[in-house]
């Protein structure tokens, strides 16, 4: 057998029994070190023989997007609805796009939805949630929930803007105030009545840099 087919070998091998134990894929690094392979670079390398073979599959946009071919274990198959906003809030025609067709669809580790039922995902448009460590490009996990306490990452329907935004959510003398974690950026301020609450943030997948 040839070496490169002995490191891929090595390598789903890896990839499988990582998954089995911790339910979630490993990193590019993690297969680099848990297999002594010499750099990132030769790694992908494999990985992308694997993935061409029908071995693997990959999302790109994320750093845990390895998954061997059937392995389902400790994983949850979570729908992307669409984008949000995490800056100037996104025009969205009416309310009725939160129930638009399913766009897209990613495996995340079950602990990420933390035992919850029917949650959903939306990638991240802008920076205002940068210093809670959610970035341009990463995804979201979200809980539909009605109602929120203060101090949590929501994403809130704006009725009369007929806009979205992911902001922290706080109730304060009788307004809503959507703060961003961007120290540059100023918060929203609306009337309760105007604003509803569409999800809770559960979890972030980030993106890739």
């Amino acid at each position: 057998m040839r070496q490169q087919s002995e490191t891929r070998t090595q390598i789903l091998k890896f990839l499988q029994d990582f998954i089995d134990d911790r339910g979630y894929p490993p990193t590019v690094r993690d297969i680099q070190r848990g297999c002594g392979i010499s750099s990132t670079s030769v790694v992908q390398h494999h990985l992308k023989v694997l993935q061409r073979e029908g071995f693997i599959r990959r999302d790109p946009e994320i750093s845990r997007g390895i998954w061997a071919v059937g392995t389902k274990s400790g994983t949850v198959d979570v729908p992307v609805l669409g984008t949000i906003a995490a800056g100037v809030p996104i025009p969205v025609p009416t309310e009725e796009t939160w129930e638009t067709p399913v766009l897209d669809r990613i495996e995340v580790p079950r602990e990420l939805t933390q035992g919850k039922e029917r949650v959903y995902a939306l990638r991240v448009k802008g920076y205002s949630m940068l210093e809670a460590l959610v970035d341009d490009g990463d995804v979201i996990i979200l809980e539909p929930v009605a109602t929120v306490e203060n101090g949590q990452m929501v994403a809130a329907w704006l009725k009369k803007e007929s806009e979205t935004t992911l902001k922290k959510f706080y109730l304060e003398n009788g307004k809503v105030r959507l703060q961003p974690a961007n120290s540059e950026m100023n918060p929203i301020y609306v009337d309760p009545r105007d604003v509803e609450i569409q999800g809770r943030v559960i979890g972030v997948i980030r993106k890739l840099r």
